[in-house]
Order: structure tokens, then sequence, then C-alpha cells
């Protein structure tokens, strides 16, 4: 049985280019950087979690909820094989149980906020938008799209960051977690407008506050699917 199931709805994707040094203390343990077409990235992605269940069983009160995290990409050579994947500096949830259990059986980085979102449809076009709050001020992003939506284009740089089927957390540098999620490709939306409104150095810490003057190198928007995150092992 798979540890977890839900739907992820309205992926906001905002990709920025950074040296890979940036990360290098932040790579799990049997693990190397994931690059595009020789580019590092980081992306902040919002999205809802809906219908969860844990254990097949749904949680009152936990079944839908935003998150919103900080994730780079990574990948590990298994069985003659790539295993790509991504690692969370941080994943932002309004639930202090989802943070608590994330933390203690994943090794993830959780951490709880306040958070509000937006969902508004027309015949032509959707927008998102996801907010959290730390220190006493809110924090948002936002994007806009065209419908209907589209396929992934294959080789695509969406295709990139959306087909990333494993999770990894660092424990030490001699130990992580892995973990597979499952879910079908996803459809995109074309991105018609997007907005950023986020104390990167309040949030993340301070290196990565440079984060508040870069553009995105890229935004994205997928309307999601079912996943399912499957249970852990452990990489010594």
């Amino acid at each position: 049985m798979s540890f977890l199931k839900a739907e992820w709805r309205k992926l906001a994707i905002f990709n920025y280019e950074v040296d890979p040094s940036l990360l290098e203390k932040h790579i799990p343990f049997g693990t190397e950087l994931d690059l595009w077409q020789g580019r590092c990235y980081i992306s902040l992605v919002g999205f809802m979690f809906v219908n969860t269940k844990v254990l097949g069983i749904g949680v009152p009160f936990h079944k839908d909820f935003e998150e919103v995290n900080l994730r780079f990409y990574v990948k590990r050579f298994v069985n003659g094989e790539w295993r790509r994947g991504v690692v969370f500096i941080k994943e932002i949830v309004p639930k202090t149980a989802i943070t608590l259990v994330a933390n203690t059986l994943y090794n993830e980085n959780y951490e709880t906020m306040p958070m509000e979102h937006t969902w508004e449809e027309t015949e032509d076009s959707l927008s998102a938008v996801y907010k959290w709050k730390k220190g006493g001020k809110w924090q948002s992003v936002q994007v806009k799209g065209d419908r209907p939506a589209q396929n992934l284009q294959p080789d695509s740089e969406t295709e990139f960051i959306t087909e990333h089927y494993w999770g990894y957390a660092r424990y030490n540098e001699s130990k992580s977690i892995e973990y597979e999620v499952t879910h079908p490709k996803w459809k995109i939306y074309e991105v018609s407008g997007y907005d950023v409104s986020v104390d990167y150095k309040l949030v993340y810490g301070q290196e990565f506050e440079f984060l508040n003057t870069a553009e995105p190198a890229s935004v994205m928007f997928a309307e999601g699917s079912e996943i399912t995150v499957e249970s852990k092992q452990t990489l010594e």
C-alpha cells in the first residue's frame, strides 16, 4: 500500500538558474545534481493537496491544503538507469500534524505557516494564487494561464522540471532517504502572466537572499493529477 495518496493540483512553478556550488551542502548522500542542458535550477512551487489519504485513510481536516516548496533536482544511478528526483530546501504547509509526520518519518524540512489560496477560472483562462505568512508578513506567488491545457513536449524544459519521480532527503554525509513518487504526465497551461512577492531571506535564509532581486528563468503552470508517495528506504 502506498504511504500517501492525493491529488496535486494547479502547480505554479518558478524556476531560477543558480550556481551549483550553492546546493553542494544540501545534496543527499548517493545522489548528484541533475542539470538541464548544463544549467542548475531551483524551483519555487505552489500547489494544492486534494483528497489526501495516509495509508488509505483520510484524516479529518487534513484532506485539502496548500503547499509551497523550494526544491532542486538530483539523480541517482541504479541498476543501469538514472532515478531522477527532487530535494526540498523547505516545504511550507498550514497543518502542524503534516509537518510532524513528514519531518519525523521522511526527514523532510517542513514548516507550518498560515496559508491561503485562490483559484479563478474562465472559459479560456485560469489563475492560481498561493499565500503564506512568515514573521507577520504575507508572501505570495501568482500565475495566470491560457486554456485548454496542452500536452508536455518531449525533451522540453517543462518535461525536465515536472518529470522527476523520486524524492531524496539528506540525513547526514553518509545517509539519506529515498522514496518514489508516481503520477501520469501532466498537462500544461501556457503562462500569460505571473507575480512573485517573496522575501527569500526571511523565508529561506540568507543564502537565498539573492533571489529577492532575481527574475525566474522560466515559469510553468501545470494542472497536476492524482499522485502517490511510496514507502521510504534508507541509503547508506
